[in-house]
């Protein structure tokens, strides 16, 4: 019997948890906002985890440059376009959890909601009074993906974005 067992955990809880997600969709509002943007529009943050937690967009977002930007991240799947329109359906099974994971980034105060204009804003570490917190190796590649994904929506609009990645809000 394996400690994650005992607990009544499986993998797929470990890795799609809404603390995780939170943390990734910080790390995408202060992407988005590193330009001097001023918030990241809500529709925009339940991207994140269906692109960050598939092993083949997670893959291609690593390795695209972050100078490349978004259209140039969708033509690496030019031949495999199945891919790139599977984030619509993964956006929608993955909405619970991106959903929750909002929740906690905005009760952890890592993001604040305005709910008038459906805009999320992260708010960087000095603001927050809190150390960096120190994150697993295998963590840290996703924070670098997460915060690449919010500097590429940052340079297009939420139409441009669904556009590109073949979404629908």
């Amino acid at each position: 019997m394996t400690a994650l067992s005992t607990l009544g955990l499986t993998e797929l809880d470990i890795v799609q948890n809404p603390a995780i997600g939170a943390y990734l969709i910080w790390q995408f509002t202060l992407g988005y906002q590193e330009d001097g943007a001023q918030a990241a529009e809500i529709p925009m943050a339940f991207l994140v985890l269906p692109m960050l937690l598939h092993r083949q967009t997670f893959d291609e977002v690593a390795s695209t440059r972050k100078s490349s930007g978004l259209p140039l991240f969708a033509v690496k799947f030019e031949k495999e376009r199945e891919i790139l329109m599977g984030i619509h359906g993964r956006a929608i099974q993955l909405r619970p959890l991106s959903l929750q994971s909002i929740g906690v980034a905005a009760t952890s105060k890592l993001v604040r909601i305005d709910y008038c204009t459906a805009q999320l804003r992260g708010y960087p570490l000095d603001l927050l009074n809190a150390a960096k917190p120190r994150l697993p190796e295998r963590l840290k590649r996703f924070a670098a993906a997460a915060d690449k994904l919010g500097h590429w929506f940052s340079r297009l609009g939420l139409a441009q974005v669904a556009s590109t990645l073949r979404v629908d809000f």
